[in-house]
């Protein structure tokens, strides 16, 4: 019922267990599912690999975030890197976190640590990237950041972002060596 998407709650209605115990199971299945990743995706030949953030949020948005809970971590904005294989579409690397420096370096180390052979790599035009690619993979790479480029915020309707014009491709030479 967990991955046919029904909601934690209905499941203890149907299943007549208590929510914990669904809570357990789902905790218990992330767990092992993680672990087998870990294990698992190593030593990947993959070629072309697009890293990029999803935008979240735990509890509530950053601007409503109560004092006496902000700036802890689970509450508000909550950010999950993500890279993926153009070829495979496989997800060797992920991690939950903050949209920074701090979070992207173990992402990024992680991700290297997980390739046997010369990557070309490509992200949006974060700058927290320049740093955390050239300290996990130095010249080892081809990377190059995929810069959006956005017109005017259109004012007619509340949630339209503003229109994609276009994008610019920076390739990046990383000049640290490993």
């Amino acid at each position: 019922m967990l991955c046919e998407g029904s909601s934690m709650r209905s499941i203890s209605r149907v299943v007549d267990v208590s929510i914990n115990t669904v809570t357990k199971l789902l905790v218990d299945a992330g767990n092992a599912c993680s672990d087998y990743q870990d294990k698992v995706f190593r030593n990947l030949q993959c070629k072309r690999l697009q890293a990029d953030e999803i935008w979240s949020f735990c509890y509530s948005k950053d601007k409503n975030v109560p004092e006496d809970k902000q700036g802890q971590f689970g509450y508000g904005d909550v950010w999950t890197f993500t890279a993926i294989c153009a070829d495979s579409k496989l997800v060797p690397s992920w991690r939950v976190g903050n949209r920074d420096l701090e979070d992207a370096k173990p992402f990024i180390e992680d991700l290297a640590s997980r390739l046997v052979n010369r990557v070309q790599l490509t992200s949006d035009g974060h700058k927290m990237y320049l740093d955390a690619v050239e300290g996990a993979f130095g010249s080892e790479v081809d990377f190059a950041q995929l810069q959006k480029i956005y017109g005017v915020e259109r004012e007619d309707t509340k949630y339209s972002p503003a229109k994609c014009l276009g994008a610019s491709k920076v390739t990046i030479k990383c000049q640290r060596s490993v």
